[in-house]
């Protein structure tokens, strides 16, 4: 065996890692090895927010600085004991009637994708032949707003939403912006469930026009927080909670509590993204702040 190749077996099964000194991230120095150990000792919490969903990868093959690609459908070599799910596609670019999607359930099959150099993984809001479990709100500041505009707009949103009884938990994208994530009943349709967020987004930014946006123009968003409602769109995904992102550092998409989003609204705290290495410290202080989550929720009014 080539010497920058290892064998591995984890949870009973075997699995050849390759070139764990590639840099992945050129400015930080981090490698496809870091990048493996990272979600391997993320896998507790991060594993129940994948299971039974189809994923979409974001691969980097050469690392983040050069090209990457988008991928649904399973990767040539795929092992046998990955769990695949053939779904339909509507639209596929590549005029694919259904795809063959990798669903991650267990730690072999993240550490199989870590090896590939997915870096992103990206989820639906429904579980493998269901409704959708999750309506999810996504906050898109148009510069100069930032992430701490968003967070002043994530406190009206979870008010609003918890209005009607809907509970919302808070995360970074791991990018720009966050996302307001919140469990719903799993019987409505995604039309339905995006009805109702676009709904919500229209009533704040007519409630504080200088500061929020519904419309998806992006001439209107220079400025403002953008909520983008159409994220519950049955064919569209959002990035997993503790996925990392592809930028200058291996930041990931970072859950938050409430009292974080009002400390960096009213600026007592610094408004960022967290490393990698941080959000291994903050699972280790606070567990799965997302853990709520995975309990279903209520249905959304129509």
């Amino acid at each position: 065996m080539p010497r920058d190749r290892f064998l591995v077996h984890i949870e009973g099964r075997d699995l050849e890692l390759s070139n764990l000194d590639k840099v992945m991230y050129p400015s930080a120095g981090f490698t496809k090895g870091e990048v493996i150990d990272y979600y391997t000792r993320v896998a507790p919490v991060l594993l129940p927010h994948l299971r039974d969903r189809a994923v979409t990868r974001i691969r980097y093959p050469n690392g983040v600085d050069e090209a990457h690609f988008f991928e649904k459908n399973k990767p040539g070599g795929t092992p046998d004991w990955v769990r695949l799910e053939r779904l339909p596609v509507p639209g596929s670019t590549k005029s694919r009637e259904t795809i063959d999607f990798v669903v991650v359930d267990d730690l072999p099959t993240l550490v199989w994708l870590a090896n590939l150099a997915a870096i992103e993984l990206h989820t639906p809001q429904w579980r493998i032949g269901a409704d959708p479990d999750l309506l999810v709100v996504d906050l898109d500041p148009g510069a100069p707003a930032g992430l701490r505009e968003c967070c002043a707009v994530a406190m009206l949103m979870r008010d609003r939403l918890g209005a009607d009884g809907i509970t919302a938990y808070p995360k970074t994208s791991g990018k720009k912006g966050m996302q307001l994530c919140c469990p719903i009943s799993g019987t409505q349709s995604s039309d339905v469930v995006s009805g109702y967020a676009k709904r919500v987004a229209e009533e704040l930014a007519k409630m504080v026009p200088g500061s929020i946006t519904a419309k998806m123009a992006r001439q209107l968003r220079p400025g403002k927080i953008f909520i983008d409602w159409s994220q519950n769109n049955a064919f569209k995904t959002t990035v997993a909670p503790y996925s990392l992102r592809a930028g200058a550092t291996p930041t990931a998409s970072t859950p938050l509590t409430w009292d974080e989003v009002m400390a960096m609204a009213t600026g007592e705290m610094p408004s960022r993204q967290c490393a990698a290495t941080e959000i291994l410290q903050r699972v280790e202080e606070h567990g799965d702040l997302l853990a709520g989550m995975l309990q279903p929720g209520p249905i959304v009014p129509v």
